[in-house]
């Protein structure tokens, strides 16, 4: 069964949002050629806990950082460490914050400097296909009309979609019900409702969309070789229009 939260519990997912904006951006001045893919997880665990919040991320299934910084080919789950980031990669950031028992996840990726045009289009892909999927986001729509939006979003601009991981349902534990798949078909799957809390997250690929994991056990990488993209938001159903709680990390989702 899919949560609905009440007033009280979206009020506390809200604050544990703002805390994951306010750690988005104080990475992101830190996002430059030179700097470690270390520097910016040690960036983002100070500030949650600055915050008052804990790293939703670290230790979850024995993940050992707070943030997932992948480059490039890396799709997700990339760990942090001495890597450096180069000018003309695609670096993406996963983050999770855990403020008083509540959960906010998001996802960003980065141009670094000049990037060549095809990985540009790709970001501005993925952007707008988790823009696409959430407008689904509607009491009386169903499931599947946001991963039917993303995908159709993604292969109209010629790339394709990971279909091994998905969103997910989020509130007081980081994964909740449902699964939210990047594609499949249309007017599927449970009513959306008001109070619903999603954290959506399509993952995009310049080739083919078929991915495996490293040695690592985390780091999730285009099977190809391909570069990937990833956007995510932590998104509130209401009975008008849907609420981007982390928003504020990136002006253009704020208008639905």
């Amino acid at each position: 069964m899919i949560p609905i939260k009440t007033a009280g519990e979206i009020e506390a997912l809200r604050r544990s949002a703002a805390l994951l904006v306010r750690t988005f951006r104080a990475v992101e001045r830190a996002i430059r050629p030179g700097t470690a893919t270390g520097e910016l997880d040690a960036i983002a665990e100070q500030t949650i806990r600055q915050g008052g919040g804990s790293p939703a991320f670290k230790g979850y299934n024995g993940y050992p950082a707070t943030v997932c910084v992948s480059i490039d080919e890396q799709v997700v789950h990339g760990i942090p460490g001495s890597r450096v980031i180069r000018e003309g990669e695609i670096v993406s950031l996963d983050i999770g914050v855990n403020l008083e028992g509540f959960f906010s996840d998001a996802a960003k990726s980065y141009a670094i400097g000049e990037v060549s045009p095809e990985k540009k289009r790709l970001i501005e892909a993925t952007r707008a296909a988790l823009t696409d999927g959430i407008r689904e986001c509607r009491p009386a729509n169903r499931l599947s009309d946001i991963s039917h939006a993303i995908q159709r979003s993604a292969e109209r601009a010629g790339f394709s979609v990971v279909r091994e991981l998905v969103g997910h349902g989020i509130g007081r534990a980081m994964h909740e019900e449902p699964q939210v798949p990047n594609f499949g078909a249309a007017h599927r799957g449970p009513r959306l409702q008001a109070g619903m809390v999603f954290a959506i997250e399509p993952m995009i690929n310049i080739g083919s969309e078929k991915v495996r994991i490293l040695e690592d056990g985390w780091t999730v990488v285009t099977e190809d070789g391909a570069p990937s993209a990833h956007f995510e938001h932590t998104v509130l159903i209401t009975q008008d229009r849907p609420e981007i709680l982390t928003a504020g990390m990136d002006g253009t989702f704020q208008e639905h």
